[in-house]
């Protein structure tokens, strides 16, 4: 069996996603694999080979002193936003990881935020890097933040 992450996530959406509260249970189990992921409590919206959509709404945990979303929990979402476009692209047995991550912040991000990204789906496993944009915008559709990361894939390495 594929300990891929790819896999995983596909058959974990489809079985979730068209149920009543599956996203918000997708998004839940999501953060168990992944713990701090989980710690901004983002909701998973649209999951597609080659996009992602997740939803941000501003709560009290993830605020800094100026009133808006923290930094760091807009660089979080950001990552979780390519990383899910990406590894739900993903062919069986590759495996990804991220190994650079910038973030421009243009706006204060304050209430419901949404991230999205678009990405081609990689025809095979072969190690290559992948450049990501994520982008993070407001309730009014301004953008908020751009977010780039760079995801190196490649063949699943074998655990014997």
């Amino acid at each position: 069996m594929s300990q891929s992450i790819g896999p995983r996530i596909r058959k974990l959406w489809k079985l979730a996603a068209s149920k009543p509260g599956g996203k918000w249970l997708f998004s839940k189990l999501l953060g168990k694999m992944v713990p701090y992921t989980g710690s901004i409590h983002a909701l998973v919206e649209i999951l597609e080979p080659g996009y992602c959509r997740i939803r941000l709404i501003e709560h009290r945990r993830i605020r800094n002193h100026l009133r808006s979303v923290h930094a760091i929990a807009l660089c979080n979402l950001g990552e979780m936003v390519t990383g899910l476009a990406l590894m739900n692209s993903l062919p069986n047995a590759t495996r990804g990881i991220l190994t650079e991550l910038s973030i421009n912040y243009t706006k204060k991000a304050r209430g419901k935020l949404t991230a999205d990204c678009h990405c081609e789906v990689p025809k095979d496993n072969s190690e290559q890097s992948c450049l990501l944009v994520g982008e993070i915008r407001d309730q009014k559709g301004d953008l908020v933040s751009e977010v780039r990361a760079h995801w190196l894939i490649g063949p699943e390495k074998s655990h014997g």
